[in-house]
């Protein structure tokens, strides 16, 4: 039997849990469920039907929880209003995808970069964290905090180089954007879904977190 909550909100593990499982399953969703293949998850906005719907329904989701989550400082309070604001700007101004233009130039593209910007900073506080923390489970998470801070800053600077190259990259591989946006996305999904603390191998029993058990935050 679940027991009676003693809060009435949730925590920020509950945050990150929900906010990671949308951004690991963004990319595969909108991919699987479009009807031609996407050279971009942007792209998903203008393929209609089930692929769009996820596309800005779990971005607007995302969005909301970044404004409900307030970190341990003012700077990542702020950073994380600043990423929700960026979510939403994703989300309701459509890329300049294929043959569609955009609906705002730049609003789009300006979005996306501010908020993979904000979760490489968010990588590193979590790193930080996990490091000073000392013991073997704490050290394991910091490690995947890096790697997922340099996969999303290689990715950002895969497609902007490209993007300055005037798409050469893209002319060999054209689903590039595609792959760097899942990449990035996948690495964002995999450090918030580490901060949650619901995976045992990442975690001490005694820290180890359930959405469905009332315990205080730590």
């Amino acid at each position: 039997m679940l027991a009676t909550p003693n809060h009435q909100e949730i925590d920020h593990r509950t945050i990150k849990l929900i906010v990671g499982i949308n951004a690991l399953s963004l990319a595969p969703l909108t991919s699987l469920l479009a009807a031609t293949p996407l050279t971009s998850i942007s792209a998903s906005f203008h393929e209609g039907g089930w692929s769009q719907s996820i596309f800005i329904g779990f971005l607007f989701a995302i969005s909301a929880f970044l404004l409900a989550y307030n970190g341990l400082s003012r700077i990542e309070m702020v950073l994380s209003k600043v990423a929700a604001v960026a979510a939403l700007g994703v989300a309701l101004f459509p890329c300049r995808c294929d043959s569609h233009t955009e609906l705002v130039r730049y609003v789009h593209s300006v979005s996306a970069l501010v908020m993979f910007l904000v979760l490489t900073y968010f990588c590193f506080a979590f790193f930080k964290r996990a490091k000073a923390k000392g013991y073997a489970q704490a050290k394991t998470r910091a490690m995947m905090y890096a790697l997922c801070g340099v996969i999303i800053v290689l990715s950002v600077a895969v497609l902007v180089l490209d993007q300055l190259l005037g798409g050469v990259v893209r002319a060999a591989v054209p689903r590039l954007v595609f792959y760097g946006e899942a990449a990035g996305l996948t690495a964002f999904g995999v450090s918030w879904l580490t901060a949650s603390r619901v995976l045992p191998v990442l975690t001490r029993p005694d820290e180890r977190f359930s959405p469905l058990r009332d315990t205080n935050p730590v």
